[in-house]
């Protein structure tokens, strides 16, 4: 490519030949990626005053994607780890495009160079046994809906499979018989099954034999049949979740998500003495870095180290009382 290399054909062919073609990304990464790219653009036309489909790559510089991710934060009130997302889809396609538009060299590294924002980040989120348990009891199995919500809720602890594993699935994903298990398609088009407990079996086994809705159906459909939406998901949860904190009333001071039964099956795991690489095998991580932050939640896990420690002997303080008149003086 040569003289200012035009910003609306790379950006085509970044998302159908790299993303769609070669990478064969998912259409979660799409969807990120291209929302990304729209609130991009509609920023940058703004501070131009230039139209997305006139924009050269080199209008797309350093101090305006900067500037671009300081409004988000600002204006949007997103959190550092969306401002680090949407810097991820920024830097994906500057890769491509160093390929591409070799002449921009330059500015290309400069975008690349952008660092993502540092954060505190929480221990993770999860549920003990008595509030799954708990959980778990709230759905009426009298109704078509109590059943359904029911055996996701179980099959989504017992397996931590992620909430757009859960909502894809089909009826031919289910294996029931010998070696039961579900299969999905993960992150980065990756396949994985994962086994089903005797009892995750036998209550999925019983909500299959449910007349479909609709031919085709998901596992888990609506109410019309058709795929549950990740809002969908969200509600149930947050429902059952108000009725079992009557039983369990920590539940009242916890969000129950798909992600947090996900989190509790890690812990679940890891507290009954799996190796971190088998649980990051077991939930599909790319990385068993991204199973530490269970090692670091799970605070039985360090009072057994605790324990086999011996810890430096130390003596209890007198407490003693202020003369009042300092006292009073203090307390100003």
């Amino acid at each position: 490519m040569t003289g200012r290399p035009n910003l609306a054909p790379l950006l085509q062919a970044f998302f159908t030949q790299r993303l769609m073609q070669q990478r064969q990304a998912s259409v979660h990464t799409i969807a990120s990626y291209r929302d990304t790219w729209r609130l991009l653009l509609q920023f940058v036309q703004k501070r131009l005053h230039k139209a997305p489909s006139t924009l050269a790559l080199e209008d797309i510089d350093a101090p305006l994607i900067t500037a671009f991710l300081d409004d988000l934060e600002k204006a949007r009130g997103v959190t550092a780890r969306t401002r680090n997302l949407r810097l991820t889809a920024v830097h994906s396609f500057f890769r491509y495009a160093a390929f591409e538009a070799p002449a921009t060299a330059a500015q290309i590294q400069r975008v690349l160079a952008i660092p993502a924002k540092r954060f505190t980040r929480a221990l993770v989120p999860f549920l003990s046994r008595l509030e799954v348990d708990a959980l778990l009891a709230a759905p009426d199995q009298h109704t078509w809906s109590g059943r359904r919500d029911h055996a996701l809720i179980l099959l989504a602890v017992q397996t931590g499979l992620r909430l757009s594993e859960l909502t894809s699935l089909r009826r031919e994903d289910l294996h029931v018989g010998a070696g039961a298990h579900v299969r999905v398609i993960g992150k980065g088009r990756k396949e994985r099954c994962t086994p089903l407990s005797k009892n995750t079996r036998a209550v999925l086994t019983a909500w299959v034999r449910q007349p479909p809705l609709v031919a085709s159906q998901p596992l888990f459909p609506n109410a019309r049949g058709g795929q549950l939406s990740s809002h969908g998901v969200q509600y149930l949860l947050a429902k059952h979740a108000a009725v079992a904190s009557d039983v369990c009333p920590s539940l009242k001071h916890k969000r129950v998500s798909p992600h947090v039964l996900r989190h509790t099956t890690a812990m679940d795991l890891l507290q009954e003495g799996t190796e971190p690489i088998a649980i990051a095998l077991w939930l599909g991580h790319e990385s068993i870095e991204t199973t530490q932050v269970y090692l670091d939640a799970d605070l039985e896990l360090k009072q057994k180290i605790l324990d086999k420690t011996t810890p430096p002997n130390g003596k209890p303080g007198r407490y003693r009382p202020d003369d009042k008149l300092l006292a009073f003086l203090k307390g100003l």
